[in-house]
């Protein structure tokens, strides 16, 4: 069995890490090359670094600043932010980062993840995807089912998934039209080796991740998915692991605030039998 994988997200605005909840309210939590040393030093699988406001702002990654964290890195990180052409991409890569995401960028234009995945290879490419639970009018037959005591099914019919874009700023942040079903099928024909799947409802809330959410897109894939949005105690970790079959779990506010410590939560997965690296 391949280990699971623990990310900490360092979500970076001005050099800066910052954290809100359902992506707004940012708070200022540390430099970012001071954090991801930190987490190297507690044994982290691997980083994502995010620029949050590149795409919104129509700017790409800082390489200088990717540069930055490479030389302080010996584990994979992946850069996120304002990356627009395949160019781009490489440059990320070349300057030191493992893997990039693309996320605003490749809705504005998704053959950017065929570009991608032709000039560095799948396994570079990440597609991250803000998803956001919405409510359904339910039928009259399915009322009917629900009062019959069909709870799953109430769950199913009454909610679906759309993608937003430019989350990264509250000003700008959109709804673009796509069902989040549809657009992780399509963007593993195009090429993504891994989607990251970023559930707003749950975003810096801590109460678990969106397991039924998680389990849907997992059904789809055939590439590594990683769960985003939820933890909150070491428990919701096991349970997205045995539950939702997904290949790592990110979080950001337990980890920067020391609220989950990553060694004892690795401690934690392996006693209850979950793979992970130690």
């Amino acid at each position: 069995m391949l280990a699971r994988r623990i990310i900490p997200c360092l979500d970076v605005k001005d050099g800066k890490v910052v954290k809100g909840v359902q992506f707004v309210g940012h708070e200022v939590l540390g430099d970012a090359v001071d954090m991801a040393l930190r987490y190297r030093d507690e044994g982290a699988d691997e980083l994502v670094l995010y620029d949050i406001t590149a795409s919104s702002e129509g700017r790409t990654v800082d390489y200088n600043w990717v540069r930055d964290i490479a030389r302080a890195l010996d584990i994979p990180f992946c850069v996120a932010g304002g990356i627009r052409t395949a160019e781009q991409a490489v440059m990320c890569l070349s300057s030191g980062a493992d893997k990039v995401s693309i996320n605003s960028p490749a809705l504005e234009r998704p053959d950017l993840i065929n570009e991608l995945a032709e000039m560095a290879g799948s396994q570079c490419v990440v597609v991250g995807i803000d998803s956001r639970e919405i409510a359904l009018q339910i039928s009259g037959s399915d009322k009917g089912a629900l009062q019959a005591g069909e709870e799953d099914l109430q769950k199913q019919k009454s909610t679906d998934y759309i993608v937003h874009q430019y989350s990264g700023d509250p000003d700008k942040m959109r709804t673009v039209g796509r069902r989040t079903l549809d657009w992780v099928v399509e963007a593993q024909g195009r090429g993504a080796g891994e989607i990251v799947l970023n559930c707003m409802n749950q975003d810096g809330v801590r109460k678990g991740y969106d397991i039924q959410q998680l389990r849907l897109v997992r059904d789809l894939l055939h590439i590594p998915l990683v769960a985003s949005g939820g933890a909150g105690a070491p428990e919701h970790f096991s349970e997205v692991f045995d539950q939702a079959d997904v290949s790592g779990a990110l979080a950001a506010s337990v980890f920067h605030k020391k609220i989950i410590a990553i060694p004892d939560l690795k401690r934690d997965l392996r006693a209850a039998g979950i793979a992970v690296r130690l």
